[in-house]
């Protein structure tokens, strides 16, 4: 069944695609655009780095966008390939076909989109389709989309399909709505204010069938949220507030406590100074569309994390996941660019930053009545539970000291829970401190050098590492690198193992060619407080990527 709702989409987006080709060639009318990427690794097993052999050889994973424009009306689709499965991604990805089409007009004030859509309510705390392709996220729905602005500053959405699933589609019907009302645009009065007041409401509900044979869970899972955001001159004020209803899984382990999620964000900006200060409570808020699934797969709400998304190599080695189980996270941030022309801003001014963030457990007290109600546990709202997941004090400093030269510095002290935040056993909390200092220096408009100097000392884990990146850039077309990550103070001699990456880049107008050889150490990678696990590799890459 499953293959011939896939030749049926195929199909489909082949006669979509060449009708809007025709039109183009024919009649001149609408534009076709999209974009290519090509990942690919030939694999070497390699013991000293946990590197097991690969069966294939060589893995790929591979994608197409073509979209198709024309006044109100646009179409699209996007094949993808795995062939087979690069490591580190689902297995389940496994294949090739077009899991992603859609067909949208706009009229009047309307717009509708059937087929593949992504969307997104608020902040996402109960409703967030999106893809992040470094995660092997996608969350597409497919069904039917409407956008409506009955009035000026009135906005509506709604929204009911299926969910991706890999190749297929996952058994929860979701269905949602949200309003938003802009209250400067919808009062005269207030056009001219300078404060502004938006308003939001959303309501997401999911169906999934009770095949259960233990537990009478509900087949009809609804969630609420609300949101003000206050803006005036340079004060920006955002509130959400989400509820949802029991909604047993194996996720939560089949209780029957509402989830709740709180977020409050505040940040204020003038020219050459910024703070924020947020924080947020996330409890039970795990929801899906397939109440046995665990992971990110089917997710239908997203949680935002608020902690720093760091780039660095050992700035990022211990990165935070968010727990929608249970966390109370905070984040605050200050940045200041000391004038130029003064002692310490020099003749460019030298921007200072400086980031707090951390997550703690939600204060709980266990309830025996897993026989009876299976709520699992009592939580104080605002109270903060003991264990501590995270935390990460960051700072930075950049100065551009000439036309040829700029340098950042930057130093981080992290506390990092692998226990819960990896889901391990075993494990000690892990201090660590991270050093970096990343210079740039232009030879000419065509030639830069660039060179990452970090260390990350740590007694639990690993023990210390460095590592050292040097970039060459030769024009606007071609680059080299070299990338050694030194784990030098492993207490297992056969465990110092160097991780050397070499590059090479090739761009020419829209498209990117780079080939690198290497080791690839073992890890998590995250965005957005959303993670996969990189397992350990050595072999030769390529990735291409091309827009038309």
């Amino acid at each position: 069944m499953k293959k011939k709702k896939n030749v049926a989409k195929i199909t489909l987006s082949f006669l979509l695609f060449t009708t809007c080709y025709t039109l183009q060639a024919q009649n001149n009318m609408g534009q076709i655009h999209g974009n290519f990427e090509l990942d690919a690794q030939y694999y070497n097993p390699d013991s000293t780095i946990g590197a097991p052999p690969v069966p294939e050889k060589m893995l790929s994973n591979g994608f197409l966008n073509v979209n198709y424009t024309n006044g109100n009306i646009s179409a699209g689709f996007r094949y993808e390939s795995y062939l087979d499965v690069m490591q580190g991604f689902d297995s389940r990805y496994q294949g090739t076909g077009i899991p992603y089409r859609y067909f949208s007009y706009k009229m009047d004030n309307m717009e509708v989109t059937v087929g593949s859509f992504y969307e997104q309510f608020g902040t996402g705390m109960i409703f967030r389709s999106y893809e992040e392709r470094g995660l092997g996220l996608d969350n597409a729905m497919d069904g039917v989309r409407l956008r409506y602005n009955p009035y000026k500053g009135i906005y509506i959405k709604g929204i009911i399909g299926k969910q991706r699933e890999f190749f297929s589609e996952g058994p929860g019907l979701v269905r949602g709505a949200d309003g938003e009302v802009n209250l400067n645009e919808l009062i005269d009065k207030m056009a001219n204010d300078k404060t502004h007041i938006i308003l939001g409401g959303s309501f997401v509900s999911k169906y999934q069938v009770d095949q259960d044979p233990i537990y009478v869970l509900p087949q009809n899972v609804g969630a609420s949220a609300g949101r003000i955001n206050i803006i005036r001159n340079g004060l920006n004020l955002y509130g959400e507030y989400a509820y949802k209803i029991n909604d047993p899984s194996t996720f939560n382990h089949y209780i029957y406590k509402p989830g709740q999620s709180l977020l409050v964000m505040t940040s204020y900006s003038q020219k050459g100074f910024s703070i924020t200060l947020d924080g947020k409570r996330v409890d039970n808020m795990d929801f899906k569309s397939d109440r046995t699934q665990t992971g990110s797969v089917l997710d239908i709400n997203y949680l935002p994390a608020l902690t720093l998304q760091h780039t660095e190599e050992l700035m990022s080695f211990y990165p935070y996941a968010t727990q929608p189980n249970g966390e109370m996270g905070f984040e605050s941030e200050v940045q200041y660019k000391i004038k130029k022309e003064s002692l310490l801003g020099g003749h460019y001014g030298t921007d200072l930053l400086v980031n707090f963030s951390g997550a703690n457990s939600l204060d709980t007290v266990n309830v025996n009545d897993m026989s009876t109600t299976r709520q699992g546990y009592k939580s104080d709202f605002f109270a903060i539970g003991q264990e501590t997941y995270y935390r990460d004090l960051f700072t930075s400093v950049h100065h551009k000291f000439s036309k040829q030269f700029t340098g950042t510095a930057e130093y981080a002290y992290q506390v990092y829970n692998k226990n819960v935040i990896q889901g391990q056993v075993g494990w000690p909390t892990i201090y660590s401190n991270i050093a970096v200092v990343d210079v740039t220096y232009k030879f000419n408009s065509d030639h830069a050098l660039r060179c990452d100097l970090e260390h990350l000392a740590t007694k639990q884990d690993m023990h210390n590492w460095a590592s050292l990146l040097l970039e060459y850039s030769l024009g606007s077309n071609w680059f080299v690198s070299a990338l050694d990550e030194y784990n030098y103070g492993n207490p297992n001699p056969a465990q110092q193992i160097h991780y050397f990456i070499a590059n090479a880049g090739y761009t020419i107008n829209a498209s990117r060619i780079t080939v690198g050889y290497g080791k690839q150490r073992a890890g998590i990678f995250c965005v957005g407080g959303v993670c996969r696990n990189v397992p350990a590799s050595n072999g030769l890459t390529l990735s291409i990527t091309s827009s038309f």
